[in-house]
């Protein structure tokens, strides 16, 4: 198992279940490296809460009974992803350069759930 972030290796996930799973774990794996300063342990505690719940979202729309708890359910994910978005630029901007490139792909990950959230939202009216 690579527990390295490829930044080639989003683009080319369709199955949207896995990846959000795969943002979340990778969020989790690069949040271990960081510093234990006081910011960070609150942003960590932060960013995994958020880009987890972006999948466990997701997965509660695809089983839900109705298209009103679709459509929320949808709405949270894209919520969870746009703020792990803001808590990973945090992080970038508030740690050491080595952390910033690895920091970056999940931030950019992050914005591209956002949207593809909000393209199902569209369609799914």
């Amino acid at each position: 198992m690579n527990n390295d972030v490829n930044p080639k290796q989003y683009p080319k996930k369709f199955d949207l279940e896995e990846r959000t799973f795969e943002y979340a774990k990778n969020v989790s794996l690069y949040v271990k490296k960081l510093p234990r300063t006081i910011s960070n342990l609150e942003y960590d505690k932060q960013v995994v809460d958020a880009s987890g719940s972006v999948g466990a979202n997701y997965i509660e729309a695809n089983e839900s009974l109705s298209k009103k708890d679709f459509v929320m359910r949808i709405k949270i994910s894209r919520k969870e992803a746009k703020e792990s978005s803001y808590w990973l630029r945090l992080i970038v901007e508030t740690n050491d350069e080595k952390y910033k490139q690895e920091g970056l792909v999940l931030f950019n990950e992050g914005v591209e759930l956002k949207k593809i959230f909000s393209t199902i939202l569209l369609k799914s009216r």
